[in-house]
């Protein structure tokens, strides 16, 4: 047997034919087995440190995609989140701010006024159709009678939510703004009488409550944020932000400045409060100075024609019977 296989080699091969064939295969063997003996056994550190940072991964993006965390409250709306709330991050934060400057904090603010503009369009789209119904049934309507029955009160329960947002905004800036002044006054006082700025910014929050509670809540809120221990400036500057006030701002400014360059506090405050005293004394001038513009049409309205029909009623009436007389 081997005496035929050495002639077939023979034959094929030649003389080295078993040679080449054992050369063959032990490249072959050798191919395929030194992979596996150059492959590096993986330190467990390594492996621990990639799922490591492909959990972190995983929570980045599920935290980007939801834009929120989650809690009890909002979790019958989360199947309806990709409809509900802004899905770009910038227009979300936008949202969020604008929420935050209405009054409304809690995480699922957003959502929310989404959902009430979803809800209140739907609810109004539905009574247009009714009334749109109860009226063609009693008379013939117009196909612009008819779209402006149905959409119109969509639209209205659409904007709804968005002009209440837009109202407690501005009612909210009003207040800061009017009770900004004695805010820093008290401020003052309590910095003068040998208190920190903390301690300053807790008692001014308490004692303007009752009358400006909105001010109150955000003088609390930075009082919470210093004592857990975030920085201040930092604090001051998410004040700014959430009052959406310029005098707050630049209020916020001073005082880091102050900080940072080592000046006096009170000094500060005490430029700063006369500067907001006569902004105010300023705000309420221009605003009795814009009153007799914005009565002139009214007066005009009330006055010039009950004096017409003094004055020319009579006159008019003469012509009239003097005309009727001439005519019999």
């Amino acid at each position: 047997m081997q005496d035929i296989f050495t002639s077939l080699l023979g034959d094929q091969l030649g003389p080295f034919g078993p040679l080449i064939l054992i050369g063959t295969l032990g490249a072959v063997l050798i191919l395929i087995a030194l992979p596996a003996v150059l492959k590096k056994k993986r330190d467990p550190l390594d492996r621990l440190r990639d799922q490591t940072r492909t959990a972190q991964a995983k929570r980045a993006v599920d935290t980007s995609a939801k834009l929120r965390t989650q809690d009890s409250k909002g979790a019958r709306l989360e199947k309806y989140s990709a409809f509900l709330e802004p899905q770009d991050e910038e227009e979300y934060s936008a949202a969020q701010l604008r929420m935050i400057q209405a009054g409304y904090r809690g995480k699922n603010a957003v959502r929310m006024f989404h959902f009430a503009q979803f809800t209140m369009g739907l609810g109004a789209l539905a009574i247009g159709l009714l009334l749109a119904l109860l009226k063609s049934s009693q008379a013939e309507m117009t196909p612009k009678s008819l779209v402006l029955t149905v959409l119109l009160p969509a639209c209205i329960g659409y904007m709804a939510p968005k002009y209440w947002i837009t109202r407690r905004l501005e009612s909210r800036r009003e207040e800061i703004v009017n009770g900004f002044p004695d805010a820093l006054d008290l401020m003052l006082v309590c910095v003068e009488a040998g208190q920190s700025l903390d301690q300053a910014i807790i008692r001014v929050s308490k004692e303007i409550r009752s009358g400006f509670p909105a001010l109150a809540d955000e003088f609390e809120i930075v009082s919470s944020e210093i004592k857990a221990g975030k920085d201040k400036s930092v604090v001051l500057k998410d004040m700014a932000e959430r009052c959406g006030v310029p005098d707050v701002a630049s209020f916020v400014t001073v005082l880091i400045q102050s900080q940072q360059f080592g000046t006096s506090i009170a000094d500060a405050l005490r430029i700063y409060a006369g500067e907001m005293r006569d902004k105010r004394v300023m705000r309420a001038e221009e605003t009795a100075n814009k009153l007799p513009t914005k009565m002139t049409l009214a007066t005009m309205m009330l006055t010039v024609p009950p004096l017409l029909i003094i004055l020319i009623g009579p006159s008019v009436y003469d012509i009239y019977v003097m005309l009727n007389e001439n005519n019999f």
